[in-house]
C-alpha cells in the first residue's frame, strides 16, 4: 500500500504493508536511529515521536494510521530554536547520562510544552509518566524542563 505523510516537514511516499510499525518504518526505512526500540509495547517511551504535533510510542501505531499526518522525530526536531532550548537545559540539569531514552523524552518535553508552556511539577511528572529511564532517577529530568519551560518563554 501506498502510504504518504509528512516526515519531519518533508513530503513522503513508501509503498509499505499498513499494519507494519512506524518505529521499525522510521529505523529501517528511513534510517532514523533516534527512535529507540525499548519494550515494543508502549510502556518505555524510547521510541516516542510526535504525530501532528502529539507524543505518540511509535512501535503502537500501524503505518496505515500516518497516512496523511506530520510525524516528526528527534532529527527533524533538533533542528529548531525549541531544541537548543532543551538541549542546553538538560545538560545543565545533568538530565542526560546513557542517552537511551533521551530522545523520547526530549520528545516527550517539547510535547508538554507545546501545550503547557508553564507546567507545574504534576504536569511534569503526568506528561512523562510513559517514559522510563533507568539511569538519572527522574529529578534531573524534570530540573531540565523546568529550565527549558523558563528559559524558553515565548517559544512554546
Amino acid at each position: 500500500m501506498k502510504i504518504e505523510f509528512i516526515l519531519n516537514d518533508k513530503p513522503q511516499t513508501i509503498d509499505v504493508h499498513p499494519a507494519r510499525r512506524l518505529l521499525d518504518l522510521l529505523r529501517e526505512d528511513f534510517g532514523l536511529t533516534s527512535v529507540k526500540e525499548g519494550c515494543g509495547e508502549g510502556e518505555c517511551g524510547a521510541c516516542v515521536v510526535l504525530m501532528n504535533g502529539k507524543a505518540v510510542n511509535s512501535c503502537l501505531v500501524p503505518a496505515g494510521n500516518i497516512i496523511g499526518n506530520s510525524i516528526q522525530t528527534l532529527e527533524g526536531f533538533k533542528t529548531t530554536e525549541r531544541y537548543k532550548v532543551i538541549e542546553k537545559c538538560f545538560l545543565e540539569a545533568g538530565s542526560v547520562q546513557c542517552g537511551f531514552c533521551t530522545p523520547g523524552i526530549v520528545m516527550a518535553t517539547e510535547s508538554l510544552l507545546s501545550e503547557n508552556p508553564h507546567p507545574t511539577d504534576d504536569e511534569i511528572k503526568e506528561s512523562l509518566s510513559g517514559n522510563l529511564c533507568r539511569c538519572t532517577g527522574y529529578n534531573m529530568i524534570f530540573k531540565g524542563i523546568r529550565l527549558a519551560a523558563e528559559r524558553g518563554k515565548g517559544l512554546w
